[in-house]
């Protein structure tokens, strides 16, 4: 099950945190992975480990809110795999910090953009390709808990975890007679560089609401992107699962 002999996964923001884990999912079970990245030497450490675990991995230059980049990246990505099957939109980060009604429409509008338009750009020349393969394919975003849950002082990155949940919803029904599947993978508290510049506070809060006592890791995070990625899941399509140690569900 989870067989990914033969495709190719395109990951953005592969080179860490979450990405990486969803990269190391993929590669365990034999996808070639094209990592995009703005730090190159992320990007190279990146690509070293996945090559020591005998994977056939490369990474790119990109900045995902740069649609002249994507372009290119993309170009570039297919000189060298001849294809991709799978992408995962995982680029992306917290956004402002602070009350909603006071960060004025730029803070509002630059984690749109981080949080959303990273995605749609990522998205378009890879559903153009898809399309034109007539094969089918994958298409999975990392939205968050947050898309279910307020968070004080976070309301643009909650906001902009729950849109991108709304465009798997469109997406999938737009493709779905093209046998594209797209889902959203909506991680709880992971340790992540990200999760672990919140208030000490905010980390004491979730460990105490996960019901199985104890907060994520990356290895929680490989099986559900080899999941989503595989042909096991090709009869689900518009969903958002929670990957959350019960996060969500405990009204603490």
């Amino acid at each position: 099950m989870f067989d990914l002999t033969g495709k190719v996964a395109l990951v953005t923001g592969g080179n860490g945190g979450l990405g990486l884990a969803f990269a190391r999912g993929l590669v365990k079970q034999g996808a070639r992975v094209a990592i995009w990245g703005r730090n190159a030497e992320k990007n190279a450490a990146a690509v070293k480990e996945l090559r020591d675990m005998g994977a056939n991995a490369t990474a790119f230059s990109c900045d995902v809110l740069s649609e002249e980049n994507v372009a290119a990246a993309f170009a570039e990505t297919l000189e060298t795999f001849g294809k991709v099957d799978i992408c995962m939109a995982n680029a992306g980060g917290g956004g402002f910090r602070g009350l909603s009604h006071q960060v004025g429409s730029k803070a509002w509008q630059d984690t749109i953009d981080l949080n959303v338009t990273s995605v749609t750009n990522t998205f378009a020349p890879v559903t153009e390709h898809l399309l034109a393969r007539g094969e089918g394919g994958k298409l999975i975003v990392t939205s968050s808990a947050a898309a279910l849950v307020g968070f004080a002082n976070a309301a643009g990155y909650s906001t902009t975890k729950a849109a991108v949940v709304g465009l798997v919803k469109a997406l999938a029904v737009e493709l779905g007679r093209a046998n594209i599947q797209v889902n959203a993978i909506l991680p709880g508290f992971v340790e992540t560089e990200m999760s672990l510049s919140t208030p000490q506070a905010f980390q004491d809060a979730a460990l105490r609401r996960s019901v199985l006592g104890r907060i994520g890791t990356f290895e929680d995070m490989e099986g559900i992107a080899a999941f989503l990625a595989s042909n096991n899941s090709d009869y689900m399509t518009g969903q958002a699962l929670v990957i959350d140690g019960g996060h969500t569900i405990f009204p603490m």
